[in-house]
């Protein structure tokens, strides 16, 4: 038997050509498709699934904290895990565009997306990377934290040999225990490094535990070690640079922590990290949409979804939307969670799957309560506003018993991403 190739340049025999057989026989002979019209198909209409960024509020939220802290010192805008998932370079660029002055992200490679997204401002990553990164660093000016000796003397020995200098930040330990320099060593460690003449501290840092927690004897205890590491620098005559510790948190509840510098997180999205936050006014930026893409009516007792944890309590259709797990919308939300249709809630039912969720509609005429008929093609939203309804990161993360950080970076993994 023959091999033939079939329109993908597979061989195969003739046994076999149905496999990946699209062309009927002996006709469609040299079709091909143009990949520059292919790639003008909207990934809206490739998926019927989608997350939305307003940059709108990005810029409202930017401006408020600014109000807020004054303009006596710098902001620093938090992109990292692509900035929360709503896109890294965009947000960046929007931050800045706003009054932002310094860019922060915790890996080598999220700084350098920012650089080739041709993004031209200091960024500063929270982490001291590896040594073998150092090259990226200084090829690509991004800024390391640094809390060990050998990394330190290394990068300054790297930049010595190319002629350059090799800027960092402090990160200074005072109370969380992740990442740090002792507040108490501090001086102690720039001894050990300071030498170097390539070296050069640009500023210190350290990062509350408790900011954002109502009992605060922890948080003043941080605060007290961190201005005790700033005065043994400056004592000693070495300028610590741009000083800052204030979170999303600190910066609105604690005035005495600005310093030179506020670090804008969760607040530069649209969350607030805890009540005592909420006298400034923030705006959600990103929202959840899906298009409905199954209807169907359900007989009593009929179920839903892997298990069948739902069933049927009649008059009731289902209708179903491309989002699951793998885009976000968390399994542990099953049956827990509502969506908005026409600008009404309905509840999500039976279990999220990987790719799908399902939703149920209460066909019975109550009294006055309109009577809902979807569609096919018609808009769901699974996160954000629609009419006068809404649904919030933060109702999210209560039901699922986690923070708004992770419902935002979840919806990030798959989704087209749509800037408005």
């Amino acid at each position: 038997m023959s091999d033939i190739r079939n329109t993908f340049g597979y061989a195969t025999s003739r046994k076999q050509e149905g496999i990946f057989q699209y062309t009927r026989q002996d006709e469609g002979e040299g079709v091909s498709f143009d990949p520059d019209k292919l790639a003008l198909i909207p990934e809206k209409d490739r998926r019927w699934a989608w997350t939305e960024v307003d940059l709108n509020a990005i810029r409202h939220n930017v401006a408020a904290v600014r109000r807020e802290v004054g303009s006596g010192r710098r902001l620093l805008a938090v992109v990292k895990a692509d900035a929360y998932g709503h896109g890294a370079v965009k947000v960046a660029k929007t931050a800045l565009n706003t009054g932002a002055d310094y860019l922060a992200v915790a890996t080598v490679n999220e700084g350098i997306q920012l650089r080739e997204g041709l993004v031209n401002a200091p960024i500063l990553i929270l982490a001291e990377p590896p040594a073998s990164s150092i090259p990226l660093l200084l090829a690509y000016k991004i800024m390391p934290s640094v809390y060990t000796a050998e990394f330190a003397i290394q990068y300054a020995e790297a930049a010595d040999s190319y002629g350059l200098r090799a800027p960092f930040h402090l990160a200074v330990n005072t109370g969380m225990n992740r990442i740090g320099v002792r507040y108490d060593e501090v001086l102690t460690f720039m001894r050990q490094v300071g030498f170097h003449r390539a070296l050069d501290l640009q500023g210190v840092f350290t990062h509350f535990a408790t900011a954002d927690c109502p009992e605060n004897m922890d948080f003043i205890r941080q605060c007290h070690r961190f201005q005790e590491a700033v005065d043994s620098l400056r004592a000693a005559g070495i300028d610590p640079g741009l000083v800052h510790c204030a979170n999303s948190a600190a910066s609105i509840r604690y005035p005495d922590t600005r310093f030179d510098m506020v670090r804008m997180g969760i607040v530069m999205y649209g969350y607030h990290p805890c009540p005592e936050t909420r006298k400034i006014d923030l705006r959600p930026a990103m929202s959840v949409h899906a298009r409905i893409t199954d209807v169907r009516p359900l007989p009593m007792s009929e179920g839903v979804g892997y298990g069948l944890h739902y069933r049927s309590r009649g008059s009731v259709k289902t209708f179903t939307i491309p989002v699951g797990y793998a885009d976000g919308y968390m399994r542990c939300l099953s049956g827990k969670t509502d969506v908005l249709y026409n600008g009404k809630r309905l509840r999500q039912v039976g279990n999220i799957c990987m790719d799908q969720a399902m939703v149920e509609v209460d066909m019975r005429t109550i009294g006055l309560r309109e009577k809902l008929d979807p569609q096919v093609g018609d808009e769901v939203v699974v996160m954000g506003r629609q009419g006068d309804q809404q649904i919030t990161a933060t109702e999210l993360a209560r039901i699922a018993g986690t923070i708004e950080y992770e419902v935002c970076i979840g919806f990030a993994h798959r989704m087209p991403r749509i800037y408005v």
